[in-house]
């Protein structure tokens, strides 16, 4: 049997693994994997990718077209009919109601080439400027935060094996022996030297690790990392850890930061954060003198044990998480980290391809390269690109979840300008109704939609609200490239056929642009849209021009920016090469001045009303007052080992359903003991955004304060429906990380019903 050297489809560190078709299997809709040496995982899987392959055979999978009759079923459809239809309803739709009457929504497990021509598609087969994707839920707030201190963003600007080289690691909001365990290698030389220091609210299993070592996990207020960030900044810079040398030669705005610094001194901070002011010193001191030694190894011409600040979703996700991010990055410029030998700073992107999808095009505001849409010479030259009148390409759009929420004018949805919200939706890889922030809203706009289309190979919940599925190939069946977390691009490569029935993406597009008689060009194959991203990237800040596929097939490693200037095609480069930029800013930053800006931010005010009528509960939550029955908490939301993003895949994996079934909710017992909850009894978390139900779960590991929920389930399990719709004002990240609910005991609730329990009339 022939084997397939391919990547696992989940998380952003893009495990490499061997796939081999299953013997019995005529259309080859099955296959076995298993792990293949490479530097981001040595030959390790975490049970999600070797449970991979299950999904490729599934009886849930949608192979035809499904179309929702005048009855209100599903039944399946014909391609030339469906394509055909929707072409209709497009052109009818822009007729009557203008380009903006249509929106798309992609994500960012779409393949670079995918997320490259679905952005074309909306700009130029539909002429709309309504796309955004579920990466601005994701890497928005560290993207914004790297752009204004960096001048250029890219999940961690070194690769990942550097960190096996650190003797310190920082690393903030970031889970990831649940999330991506194979990474857990790389902090083990960081943890053995006692040097490993983790800030969560909870005592996760990535906190756990600081335990037997000589490590320090920070158990943080939850909503208070960027005061906890000042108050380590504070220490750094007052107390004479800071690399005045590298500040002066390297970075602007010192001056300011200094002033915002100086209010948060560590017992002040300790009174914001419940992290108590010694615990803060030590950080501090641990990592400004770990710095200090790696500069000195440095000028002796030694190896350096390099220092390290890593962030993650858990400080990124609330409606400041762009200034949480920024001082993160403050801190790192304070020790001198960024673009040295002696560490640096980085961002642990979640989503397979979020780096690579959000830098060409499906962003709301970005052309091709990480092109800013409203710049002139921009549009120019991505418009000689794709060969067709500037004037074509519409202007920008607006971010995910305001998008989301301004669906179905015909039915009230308004844009944030006051004009009807769009009025048909194509979501492209993405489960808005159990991903999204304010969830109830975000399915109260699907339902107002005149007609919602979704590609994807299951019934997922936001597919079973939709008129029409198309169903899509999955990852062993398609040829393209992903970018992974450390910004290697990386081939995923064909080794199953598919169902007859189920189509690429790329080959949907391409139809669709014929039947609407669009301009310019649509290819079907992943290698032609390749080389037109290719020649649209050129010269933009993520330039993917000297980028070919002979390279990654020969196994070099690829890091953009690599422009083709730079490429040598004479040259024959041995497998495990590294071209490119494996390590941004050795030289200089990409600022116009090769500095990096030094960002004074500074905590906002509580909102008004965040914290009216309640008080305090000993060391716990807060109460309502003249409510004794109500704790009032804050929901932490996350992820499980056992699954990915909205679990619509893994949910129908049957091991790692058994293994994580349902929803639930993880309260200190103490806190439980006061709403008198039992582990394993059910809890109803509320406030003015939703409703949740879910089973309670004893664990000393979480703050009395805080209840943490994973976002893998749907319906009265759906965390989100918590949400508020508060945005970062930057970013337009939503506040996932810090919804405040009461808490109270409830009976177990009615199973609800599920879009796989009776198929919805379909043959699915």
């Amino acid at each position: 049997m022939s084997t397939t050297a391919t990547h696992c489809p989940y998380c952003a560190l893009q495990c490499a693994m061997t796939l081999t078709p299953a013997p019995s299997s005529e259309t080859g809709a099955g296959a076995a994997v298993e792990g293949r040496d490479f530097p981001t995982n040595n030959g390790r899987l975490c049970r999600k990718g070797f449970s991979a392959p299950e999904l490729l055979a599934s009886r849930q999978r949608i192979t035809a077209p499904l179309l929702r009759g005048d009855d209100g079923e599903f039944r399946e459809a014909g391609w030339d009919e469906v394509l055909d239809l929707l072409a209709e309803k497009i052109s009818a739709m822009r007729a009557a109601h203008g380009p903006d009457s249509i929106a798309v929504f992609g994500a960012g497990g779409l393949t670079n080439e995918k997320a490259y021509q679905l952005g074309k598609f909306a700009r130029l087969a539909l002429g709309t400027r309504l796309i955004d994707y579920n990466g601005r839920f994701c890497m928005s707030s560290a993207a914004a935060a790297g752009n204004r201190s960096f001048g250029l963003d890219r999940g961690l600007p070194f690769p990942l094996t550097d960190l096996q080289q650190a003797s310190t690691i920082l690393l903030l909001g970031s889970n990831v022996a649940d999330t991506m365990p194979p990474f857990v290698q790389h902090l083990e030389g960081a943890r053995a030297a006692g040097g490993l220091i983790v800030v969560d609210p909870r005592k996760s299993a990535t906190a756990a690790l600081t335990d037997d070592a000589g490590g320090l996990h920070l158990q943080s207020a939850p909503g208070t990392d960027l005061e906890l960030l000042l108050g380590l900044a504070h220490v750094i810079l007052n107390e004479g850890l800071a690399d005045l040398e590298y500040l002066a030669a390297r970075t602007s705005g010192l001056a300011a930061l200094r002033r915002t610094l100086a209010p948060w001194w560590p017992e002040r901070t300790e009174q914001v954060t419940g992290v108590p002011a010694a615990q803060i010193r030590r950080a501090a001191h641990h990592l400004g003198n770990a710095a200090r030694q790696a500069r000195d190894a440095v000028v002796r011409g030694e190896t350096p044990a390099k220092v390290f600040v890593l962030t993650g979703r858990g400080i990124e996700q609330h409606a400041n998480g762009t200034d949480t991010t920024t001082a993160a990055i403050n801190l790192a410029l304070l020790l001198g980290l960024p673009g040295t030998p002696g560490g640096g700073f980085g961002t642990l992107t979640g989503q397979g391809n979020g780096q690579g999808g959000r830098e060409h095009g499906q962003k709301s505001d970005q052309l091709p390269g990480y092109r800013k849409i409203d710049d002139p010479v921009a549009r120019a030259h991505v418009a000689a690109a794709w060969s067709v009148p500037e004037s074509l390409i519409p202007g920008p759009g607006i971010p995910a979840a305001q998008l989301l929420y301004s669906l179905g004018g015909s039915h009230g949805g308004t844009l944030p300008d006051g004009t009807p919200g769009p009025r048909v939706l194509m979501v492209h890889g993405s489960n808005v109704a159990v991903s999204a922030p304010d969830a109830n809203r975000v399915i109260e706009g699907l339902r107002r939609l005149d007609f919602l289309v979704v590609a994807d190979f299951f019934l997922s919940e936001t597919a079973a609200e939709a008129d029409l599925v198309l169903p899509v190939l999955q990852w062993a069946e398609e040829e393209g490239t992903m970018t992974n977390l450390e910004g290697r691009i990386l081939r995923r490569r064909r080794g199953l056929t598919p169902p007859p029935g189920a189509r690429d993406e790329l080959w949907i597009m391409a139809e669709l642009a014929r039947r609407l008689g669009a301009p310019g060009t649509y290819s079907r194959d992943a290698r032609e849209v390749f080389d037109e991203l290719r020649a649209a990237s050129a010269g933009g800040l993520a330039d993917y021009s000297g980028i070919d596929y002979a390279d990654l097939d020969a196994g070099r490693a690829v890091y953009w920016p690599f422009r083709a200037s730079e490429h040598d095609d004479g040259g024959a480069a041995p497998a495990g090469a590294m071209l490119g930029t494996p390590r941004l800013f050795l030289d200089r930053f990409a600022h116009p001045d090769g500095r990096a800006k030094l960002v004074p931010v500074r905590p906002a005010p509580t909102p008004p009303g965040d914290a009216a009528g309640l008080r305090r509960v000993g060391n716990g939550g807060s109460r309502p007052d003249g409510d004794p029955s109500a704790l009032a908490l804050t929901v932490i939301t996350g992820r499980l080992l056992e699954h990915y993003q909205s679990g619509a895949q893994t949910r129908r994996t049957e091991a790692l359903a058994a293994a994580a079934p349902e929803a639930r909710a993880e309260i200190h017992p103490a806190a439980a003991a006061q709403l008198g909850l039992e582990d394993g009894g059910w809890i109803e978390l509320r406030n003015s955004q939703g409703v949740v139900v879910v089973r309670c779960q004893y664990s000393a590991a979480i703050r009395t304060d805080a209840v943490f929920v994973p976002f893998h389930y749907p319906g009265l399990g759906s965390v989100n429906r918590l949400v508020t719709s508060a945005l970062d004002p930057i970013s337009s990240m939503p506040a996932f990380k810090n919804a405040k609910v009461t808490a109270r005991a409830v009976p177990a609730p009615e199973r609800e019903s599920h879009p796989d329990d009776a198929r919805t009339g379909a043959a699915v």
